[in-house]
């Protein structure tokens, strides 16, 4: 039986009329962002902001009650709501999804699409899992990964979504890679992408930091999650990571690089770049 969701269609209005477009991007953000830590699970960009969809079963009267942006003296948020009859959503994605080109040299499509010649060439059908290389925090974590030489690097993938990350990171030569993520689906998910990416080396697990306390160690963790998630498990990752090791985080705002970055230098971590698309960042430490 496929399952009924309900689909939140939210108007985002900034209240100050100047850089109108981009403060109405940024609003949707927050919102997705906020949304995301709730039952909600996917979400399509609209002309007037964001609709998002949570499974019938898992919606309740008061799903939005935590959901701060909603009561912000900066935007004015509408939303309507509606009962809709199982989506296909597979054929929705293909109706939306564009192939990604970052800086010429990585190429992320899905397998409808025609191969390119970039030099890494990346076949990704996430369905509903976050990690296609639209989303900035993706995006600007490509790019870390395309500027390293990563190769014979221990690799762990933090909430790898699609494993887009951990599928560059072993066609750039990291090897062995790990790549856990907590959502059952993206868990799956990563599974067939490695295999569709004819990864050898990435073996993937469902759940969470817990799964880090068996002595494993890395040169490379990736971490593209979220600002409150990272602080909750920042020691654990400093506790994995090598002496020289190298930390990417992203999954946050700008102004949240205070808070991280206090977090990573009180564990001897050194900063070393940051990357910035919109309002999101990506940084680079090294251990």
């Amino acid at each position: 039986m496929e399952n009924i969701y309900i689909g939140y269609h939210f108007k985002v209005e900034p209240k100050d009329p100047s850089n109108r477009e981009q403060a109405k991007q940024l609003g949707s953000e927050i919102l997705v962002a906020e949304l995301g830590e709730t039952a909600f699970e996917s979400f399509v960009e609209t002309e007037n902001g964001v609709s998002a969809f949570v499974q019938k079963e898992l919606w309740n009267e008061n799903i939005l009650d935590d959901i701060q942006i909603l009561h912000s003296d900066d935007f004015k948020i509408e939303y309507t709501f509606e009962e809709i009859e199982p989506v296909n959503w597979n054929e929705e994605w293909e109706k939306n999804f564009d192939p990604i080109d970052v800086d010429g040299i990585c190429h992320v499509r899905a397998p409808f699409h025609e191969k390119t010649d970039a030099k890494y060439d990346i076949v990704i059908e996430p369905k509903m899992s976050f990690g296609t290389g639209h989303h900035e925090t993706t995006h600007m974590m490509i790019q870390h990964l395309l500027e390293m030489d990563v190769t014979g690097m221990k690799t762990l993938d933090m909430g790898c979504g699609t494993a887009i990350l951990a599928i560059l990171a072993e066609m750039k030569g990291a090897k062995p890679i790990d790549a856990i993520d907590i959502d059952n689906w993206c868990y799956l998910n990563s599974i067939e992408n490695a295999e569709r990416n004819n990864c050898k080396y990435i073996s993937v697990y469902e759940g969470d930091a817990s799964l880090l306390n068996q002595g494993q160690k890395y040169d490379l963790i990736i971490a593209n999650i979220n600002r409150n998630i990272l602080l909750n498990d920042m020691q654990v990752y400093v506790n994995c990571l090598n002496k020289g090791g190298i930390l990417l985080l992203s999954g946050f705002y700008n102004e949240d690089i205070p808070v991280i970055d206090a977090s990573c230098t009180e564990k001897g971590l050194t900063y070393v770049k940051k990357f910035q698309k919109n309002n999101w960042v990506a940084l680079k430490y090294v251990n």
